[in-house]
């Protein structure tokens, strides 16, 4: 069992930056296949960002060179840095530990981008 802990959503206005942090359990973090998804009312939730445990990093179009997804295994955190915040940014970011299988979730943290 993975318990992933996430943090640093809020209310930001449109050209603001959060930065987004994700506390994960366990011994093997350094191994994972991070990433962080996004849900929007009404829509399905989508990719934003993953990071391997090599450090390679892939982006949804919507988010490439806006947002930038990072890991330090020394505390068992990734984070994804989102900067130039657009309305259409308003969700609930989830982490999640990709691979390996099962993938787990975690509780979600709203971020809301005000014009």
């Amino acid at each position: 069992q993975v318990q992933l802990v996430e943090s640093g959503g809020g209310l930001v206005q449109s050209g603001g930056s959060l930065r987004l942090s994700c506390a994960a359990s366990g011994s093997s973090f350094r191994i994972y296949v991070m990433a962080w998804y996004r849900q929007a009312p009404g829509k399905q939730r989508e990719l934003v960002a993953r990071i391997s445990s090599g450090g390679n990093t892939n982006y949804a179009e919507s988010v490439e060179g806006r947002f930038t997804i990072s890991r330090d295994n020394a505390k068992n955190t990734v984070y994804l840095q989102m900067n130039n915040l657009k309305s259409d940014d308003t969700a609930v970011y989830y982490c999640s530990r990709a691979l390996p299988l099962p993938q787990y979730w975690g509780q979600g943290t709203q971020v809301t981008v005000s014009s």
